[in-house]
């Protein structure tokens, strides 16, 4: 189980698809399984919220763009 919530882990980490993300084995050794899915679970909502924010700050240069070509 904790292989593969760090292979989870690894995949958000990851900003582009091919990027090849490398843990060291030895620092995941001192989390437990609770420990790691609290690291999931953050790193989700960061993603989530980036992705917010994101289009948020889009969204507003697009209006912005809008009113100035009128």
């Amino acid at each position: 189980m904790k292989q593969i919530l760090i292979e989870e882990i690894k995949e958000l980490i990851k900003i582009n698809p091919n990027d090849c993300i490398e843990i060291n084995p030895k620092y995941l050794e001192y989390f437990d399984e609770e420990e790691l899915l609290n690291i999931k679970k953050e790193l989700e909502l960061r993603k989530e919220n980036i992705s917010k924010i994101s289009n948020n700050y889009l969204d507003e240069i697009y209006e912005k763009t809008k009113k100035d070509e009128i």
